[in-house]
C-alpha cells in the first residue's frame, strides 16, 4: 500500500473525526449495557435462560447478517448513509427497548440496535479510508479504543442508574449518544451533495465504496478475504465464549466469589484497550505483521494453560494474557485498510470479513457450553479454546503477505 503523506487531522475534517469517534462509540453500548441488569428487568418481564440465550446469541448474529448485507446495501447508498441509517436504527432500537412492555419488543429493540451496529461496523473501515488514507493507522487506533472503551464502561454504569432511577431509563439513555453521532454524517451527507452538485466526482475517493455484483462475488473466492474472515472469527469467538462463561469457570475451578469474578471479567476487558491504541499505529509501520500475530497467539496460549494447569495461582495473569489476545482484532481492522486499494475493495472486505467473522463467533459461546455441560467441567472448553487459536498460524500466514484484495479479484477474473 501506497503511504500517502501525512496532512493534519483536522484539516477540512473535523467533523469526519467526530463523527467516526461517535460512531464508534455506538458500536457496542446496546451489547455491554444489558446483561448487568437482566435482574431488574426480570422483576418487569419475564426472563427464562432462553431468552436471556436469545439475546446473548443476537449481537453476533446481526452482527455476521447485516454485515454480510452491507456492501450490497452500499452499492446503492453513499458511505456517509451507511452511518446514517444504521445509527438511526440504534437509537429506535434503545427506545424500544427502554420501553418494551414485554419479552418479544425487549427482543426486537435489541435487534434493531445489533442490525444497525452490524452495517455501522463494516462501514467505519472504508469510511477511514475515504477521509483519512494519511493517517489509517491513527484513526483505526483511535476508533479501536474508544469502541474498547465502550465495550467496559456501560457495564460499570448500568447498575447504578438502573438502581437509581429503574432499568428502563439505565437502557435508553445509550439513545443520547447514538443521536448525537447521527449529527456529524448528516452534516457531511449534507456536505457531499452539495460537492456533487457543484462538480461531478472524478476519482476514487469521490465515488468511494460502489462495489459491482460481479466483483462482489469474487471475493468468496478470494483467500485473502477468508484468511481475514477466519482470522477475526477466532478472535470473536474467543472474546464471545469468555465474556460469556469466564466468570462461572473462574467461581468453580479457580475458586473466586462472585464479585472477584467480575472484576476479574472487567480486568480481562480492559486488557485489551491498550493494543487498540498501539497496534494499529504498529501496523502501518511494520514491514510485516507477523510480531503482532505471534504476540497476539503466544497471550491466548499462556493464559489459557494457565487457567488449565494452574488456575488457582495467579489467576489474574492467566486472565490478562488470555485479554491481550484479541489484540487481533484491532490489527484485522486495521489490515481491511492495508489490504485494500480501493474504497470498494475496503467495504467489500470489511463485510466479508466481518459478517463471516461473526457468524464464526456466534457459535463460541454455544460450544464452549455444550462442552462444559458434556464433559461437567472447564478442561474440553478450554482445551477447545486453544485448538482454535492455533489456526492463527495458517490464517497468519495468508494475510501477512503484502498482497491486496483487488489482486485476487484480478486473478479469479482470468
Amino acid at each position: 500500500m501506497t503511504t500517502l503523506p501525512a496532512a493534519p487531522l483536522w484539516a477540512g475534517r473535523t467533523l469526519a473525526v467526530v463523527g467516526v469517534v461517535l460512531a464508534a462509540a455506538n458500536l457496542r453500548t446496546a451489547v455491554a449495557a444489558l446483561s448487568p441488569i437482566v435482574a431488574q428487568i426480570g422483576d418487569d418481564i419475564p426472563l427464562d435462560s432462553i431468552g436471556l440465550g436469545l439475546l446473548g446469541t443476537l449481537p453476533p448474529l446481526c452482527f455476521a447478517v447485516f454485515g454480510l448485507l452491507a456492501p450490497v446495501l452500499q452499492a446503492r447508498v453513499r458511505l456517509e448513509t451507511l452511518l446514517v441509517v444504521p445509527l438511526v436504527l440504534v437509537v429506535l432500537g434503545h427506545f424500544v427497548r427502554a420501553a418494551a412492555p414485554s419479552f418479544p419488543l425487549l427482543a426486537i429493540g435489541s435487534a434493531l440496535a445489533f442490525a444497525g451496529m452490524g452495517v455501522a461496523n463494516v462501514a467505519l473501515p472504508p469510511v477511514v479510508k475515504k477521509y483519512f488514507p494519511d493517517r489509517i493507522g491513527l484513526m483505526t487506533s483511535l476508533y479501536a479504543t474508544v469502541l474498547s472503551l465502550m465495550t467496559f464502561v456501560p457495564p460499570l454504569i448500568a447498575v447504578p442508574v438502573a438502581d437509581a432511577a429503574g432499568w428502563r431509563v439505565s437502557l435508553g439513555l445509550w439513545s443520547v449518544f447514538a443521536i448525537a453521532a447521527v449529527v456529524p454524517w448528516v452534516g457531511l451527507l449534507l456536505r457531499e451533495r452539495r460537492g456533487r452538485e457543484r462538480a461531478a466526482p472524478t476519482d476514487d475517493t469521490a465515488s468511494i465504496a460502489i462495489v459491482p455484483p460481479t466483483v462482489a462475488g469474487r471475493t468468496w473466492r478470494s483467500p485473502l478475504a477468508w484468511g481475514m474472515a477466519v482470522l477475526f472469527g477466532t478472535t470473536s469467538l474467543n472474546v464471545y465464549a469468555l465474556f460469556a462463561w469466564l466468570p462461572q469457570l473462574l467461581i468453580e475451578d479457580a475458586g473466586v466469589t462472585p464479585a472477584e469474578a467480575g472484576s476479574l471479567l472487567s480486568l480481562y476487558a480492559a486488557v485489551g484497550l491498550p493494543a487498540s491504541i498501539i497496534v494499529p499505529m504498529l501496523a502501518v509501520r511494520l514491514r510485516t505483521v507477523w510480531p503482532l500475530l505471534g504476540a497476539g497467539l503466544v497471550f491466548y496460549v499462556s493464559g489459557y494453560l494457565g487457567l488449565l494447569l494452574l488456575p488457582h495461582t495467579l489467576t489474574w495473569l492467566w486472565v490478562a494474557l488470555a485479554g491481550a489476545g484479541p489484540l487481533l482484532f484491532p490489527l484485522t481492522l486495521v489490515l481491511i485498510n492495508l489490504r485494500t486499494r480501493s474504497g470498494a475493495g475496503s467495504v467489500a472486505l470489511s463485510g466479508f470479513t466481518q459478517g463471516i467473522g461473526y457468524v464464526v463467533g456466534a457459535i463460541g459461546p454455544l460450544l464452549f457450553g455444550v462442552l462444559h455441560e458434556v464433559t461437567g467441567g472447564w478442561t474440553a472448553p478450554l482445551v477447545f479454546l486453544l485448538v482454535t487459536v492455533c489456526s492463527i498460524l495458517v490464517t497468519g500466514s495468508i494475510v501477512a503477505r503484502p498482497r491486496s484484495l483487488e489482486d485476487d479479484w484480478a486473478r479469479s477474473a482470468r
